[in-house]
C-alpha cells in the first residue's frame, strides 16, 4: 500500500546504510543520488532516459522555476511532474542557496531575502512562506526547508547568527508547509542542518530542527569550497547529530570518491550537478577515475568509456566517436557524455548499496579508491 513517506533501513555496515523511502510516486533506494534538473529538465537527457539510468527521484530547482516559467504557470500546467514528464518522485530545493549567491543582488533580514532577477533585474521578495508555496505550486515531492547558506570561513558568530536566523525560518517554513492541505498531505517536509564546519553549533541546530519534527534532515552548508578534508571531518559528528531513524541528506555532494566517502559516514541522499555538467564538458566518470575525452590519446581508440560501465553509451560508441563529437562541438556529444556520467552514479550507488547489504562496505570502499584515485586520468 502506498504511503506519504517512510523510511526503512534494511542494513547497516559500519556507519553506512541501505533502505528504501516510500512515497506517493514510488520508492527511493538508498544511498540513492539525484539528478539535478535545474530548469525542470536533466540537461541533454529526457526524463525517460534518466529514468533507464537507475534514478529513482531528480531534483528540480525552486529559485529558477519561480523565475521562468513561474510557479504559477507550471501549476496551471498541471504541476511539474506533468510539465516535464517525471512521473516519479522530485526533490526542490528551498531556493536559498541560489539567492545567498547572489551577494550584489540581494537584501537579507529577518523577513527572508528580497533580490533581483539574473534575468531580467526584475525585483523578487523569498521568505519561508514563499519558498513553501512556491514548492506547493510545482508539487513537489519533498520540500526543503528555506535556509541561509554563509561560507563556512566566515567568524564564528555570523555563521552562528546565521544559523539561529535559519532554524526560525524552519520552523515558519514547518508551518507554511502545514498549512499546504492536500499537497502536504501527500508531500514530505525535510530541515536544513547548519553550522558550518563547527561541532557545536550543528548540535545546536540538530536538536532545534529535531524539536520541530521533519521527516528527513539535510547537511547543509558544505562543498561550498572548504575541501574534501574538512567536509569529511564535519561529516564525522554530523550525521550521527540527526535522527537515526530519518534520512540524511549531503546537498551538492559531490564527485565519487566524495559520495563513497559521506556513505562512509552515514549519508543517505546526493544530488549535485557534476555528472551532467562534466559531461557537457568533455569529462567522463569511470572506475579507473575522471577522463577527458578531448585528450588526443582518445582520438583512435576503439574501445569504451569504460569497460565496466553498463550504459548505452559505452555499450554503443567509442571512445574515439565521442573524442571527435566533442572536439567538433555536437551536441550528440554532450548527450552521449552525460547519459554516461549519470548511469555511471547510479552504478556506484547500487554498487554500494549491493555492498553494505552484503557486509563487505569498507572492503568496496578500499578497492574503489584504489581503482579511482591510483592515477590522474
Amino acid at each position: 500500500m502506498s504511503t506519504r513517506f517512510a523510511f526503512d533501513i534494511h542494513a547497516r555496515d559500519g556507519a553506512a546504510r541501505t533502505g528504501t523511502i516510500r512515497m506517493l510516486r514510488g520508492d527511493i533506494r538508498t544511498p540513492a543520488f539525484m539528478p539535478v534538473g535545474t530548469a525542470a529538465t536533466v540537461k541533454a537527457m529526457k526524463p525517460e532516459a534518466v529514468r533507464k539510468t537507475g534514478a529513482d527521484i531528480i531534483l528540480g530547482n525552486t529559485y529558477h522555476l519561480m523565475l521562468r516559467p513561474g510557479a504559477e504557470r507550471v501549476a496551471k500546467l498541471g504541476g511539474l511532474h506533468k510539465f516535464m514528464n517525471w512521473h516519479r518522485p522530485i526533490l526542490t530545493d528551498s531556493g536559498g542557496y541560489q539567492v545567498m549567491s547572489l551577494s550584489d543582488l540581494r537584501k537579507l533580514t529577518e523577513k527572508g531575502v528580497e533580490f533581483r532577477s539574473h534575468i531580467d533585474g526584475s525585483k523578487h521578495m523569498l521568505t519561508p512562506e514563499r519558498s513553501m508555496e512556491i514548492q506547493r505550486l510545482l508539487g513537489s515531492d519533498i520540500v526543503m526547508a528555506f535556509d541561509e547558506c554563509p561560507r563556512a570561513d566566515r567568524p564564528r558568530d555570523e555563521i552562528a547568527a546565521s544559523m539561529e536566523m535559519s532554524m526560525r525560518w524552519a520552523k515558519r517554513s514547518r508551518d507554511g508547509f502545514d498549512s499546504g492541505g492536500e499537497h502536504a498531505a501527500r508531500s514530505a517536509l525535510f530541515g536544513i542542518q547548519q553550522g558550518a564546519l563547527d561541532e557545536e553549533l550543528r548540535k545546536i541546530s540538530a536538536e532545534k530542527l529535531t524539536e520541530i519534527g521533519f521527516d528527513g534532515y539535510a547537511i547543509g552548508g558544505l562543498a561550498v569550497g572548504e575541501g574534501q578534508e574538512a567536509m569529511f571531518a564535519t561529516l564525522d559528528f554530523a550525521p550521527g547529530q540527526l535522527p537515526e531513524d530519518r534520512p540524511r541528506y549531503l546537498m551538492g555532494v559531490g564527485k565519487p570518491d566524495d559520495l563513497v566517502g559521506a556513505v562512509e559516514r552515514g549519508v543517505d541522499m546526493f544530488d549535485c550537478v557534476l555528472p551532467s555538467r562534466s559531461g557537457r564538458n568533455g569529462q567522463a566518470f569511470t572506475w579507473n577515475g575522471p577522463l577527458n575525452i578531448r585528450n588526443a590519446r582518445h582520438a583512435e581508440d576503439t574501445g569504451p568509456l569504460d569497460e565496466r560501465c553498463s550504459c548505452d553509451t559505452c555499450g554503443t560508441y567509442s571512445r574515439a566517436y565521442l573524442h571527435h563529437l566533442n572536439k567538433a562541438g555536437e551536441i550528440l556529444g554532450a548527450m552521449l557524455m552525460t547519459e554516461h556520467n549519470i548511469a555511471f552514479y547510479q552504478q556506484l550507488m547500487q554498487a554500494m548499496r549491493d555492498a553494505i547489504g552484503e557486509g563487505r562496505f569498507a572492503a568496496f570502499a578500499a578497492d574503489f579508491r584504489r581503482d579511482y584515485l591510483a592515477k590522474d586520468s
